[in-house]
């Protein structure tokens, strides 16, 4: 059976909220799948609970899953026929009882279309269905063997969306049909700082992977106590959280926190996995949106260049950490310069990154309007951005 939740939905209104007959279902692993990787899209979907009419789908694994989908991903690889992924082996059946006008499937990775089969009759109860690949790399795409094994899963679905640009524009040419690109996003009101900024305790800050040369100069300085260095010292990514909205608060926080947030493209250390791509990471919204300093790189790419075009998005420094210290001592000497930075960083992603605007865009790609309620948040958006523009916010982000 089908699990269906609505009391994720964020709203204030709930008399309203349950009067409403939902118009979107979206595929949700929460059930059961906790690893940090998740956590942010989960962040994604309450967003879409609180802003449109929406059933979350809960996917319940059957015994033995992890063999089983170790299991039925070898056989995917191995499948001549084509037909294995559309075959579920992982999952209990689903059997959707209502009827929609857009069915949502999520999928961190291209293998998590073998969730999909659950769905029994998906066609029959959704006018229009649309599937948002997070990360999958061009190389992949372009492997015949992978487009073979993976890709003619996606044939079930009326549109496809991407999370990495390049990609997007590799599936839409393989497949020979449009493809969208659309990136992952933040919950702006929860990271933006404001109307009461904390004071930015934290000197440098960096998640997950890192430069070694980099990270190697930071520990130098602040091994002489000129800085508070804080980094993440285990592999963290796949690791279970017991509560993933606790985890976004967590993160949000400590980010709200940081002067300097260190910033590099997805994934930039393993060319095994991207083939030398380069895409933004998560880390740029995360960091922009809580009004942190991004150091770091860059990202060489269209996506980057038109999303993160404003004035100092990033303070560029070098990955093997040679010019550190000069960068920071540089960076000292302007307090001015860094409150501006600080400060269009968390509007810009008021105005460009929050979830709503790619839940925007999946709507318009999938033909639905939006709702009163997105309209609200989005106008939500646009006054706190104004307000940081316009108000006297004791904010300092140097030290005082």
């Amino acid at each position: 059976m089908a699990f269906l939740d609505r009391s994720d939905c964020l709203t204030s209104n709930t008399d309203l909220q349950s009067e409403r007959k939902p118009r979107i279902c979206i595929l949700t692993t929460r059930g059961f799948s906790l690893d940090v990787f998740r956590c942010g899209f989960y962040e994604g979907q309450d967003i879409l609970l609180d802003i449109d009419d929406v059933d979350l789908i809960y996917l319940e694994p059957k015994k033995g899953y992890e063999f089983r989908k170790t299991l039925h991903e070898k056989i995917i690889w191995h499948d001549i026929t084509k037909k294995m992924v559309t075959i579920n082996m992982t999952l209990q059946p689903i059997k959707l009882t209502k009827e929609y006008d857009l069915l949502i499937a999520y999928l961190p990775h291209c293998e998590e279309l073998i969730h999909i089969p659950a769905i029994r009759r998906l066609k029959d109860h959704c006018k229009t269905s649309i599937c948002w690949i997070n990360e999958l790399w061009a190389k992949d795409v372009q492997d015949p063997k992978f487009n073979e094994a993976w890709l003619s899963g996606l044939e079930q679905f009326d549109h496809i969306a991407i999370g990495l640009d390049a990609t997007a524009k590799a599936v839409s040419e393989v497949l020979k049909r449009p493809c969208a690109f659309v990136p992952t996003g933040i919950d702006a009101l929860r990271f933006n700082p404001y109307p009461d900024p904390s004071a930015r305790v934290i000197d440098i800050y960096s998640m997950g992977r890192a430069w070694q040369g980099l990270h190697e100069s930071f520990l130098d300085i602040a091994a002489k106590k000129k800085i508070f260095y804080v980094y993440d010292t285990v592999n963290t990514g796949s690791t279970p959280v017991r509560d993933y909205r606790q985890h976004r608060e967590m993160l949000a926080n400590i980010a709200k926190r940081v002067r300097y947030f260190v910033v590099a493209p997805a994934k930039m250390n393993s060319t095994n996995e991207t083939g030398g791509q380069i895409e933004i990471g998560a880390r740029y919204f995360e960091a922009a949106a809580a009004g942190a300093i991004l150091l770091g790189q860059s990202p060489d790419c269209e996506s980057f260049h038109n999303m993160f075009n404003w004035p100092d998005s990033v303070i560029e420094i070098q990955p093997d950490g040679s010019d550190a210290a000069d960068v920071l001592s540089s960076l000292a000497t302007q307090p001015d310069r860094l409150m501006e930075m600080s400060r269009r960083n968390a509007r810009e992603s008021l105005l460009r990154h929050d979830w709503l605007y790619r839940w925007q865009e999946i709507l318009t790609i999938s033909g639905l309007k939006p709702t009163p309620r997105l309209e609200l948040r989005e106008n939500r958006l646009k006054v706190m951005a104004l307000k940081i523009s316009t108000a006297q916010y004791n904010d300092s982000i140097v030290s005082k």
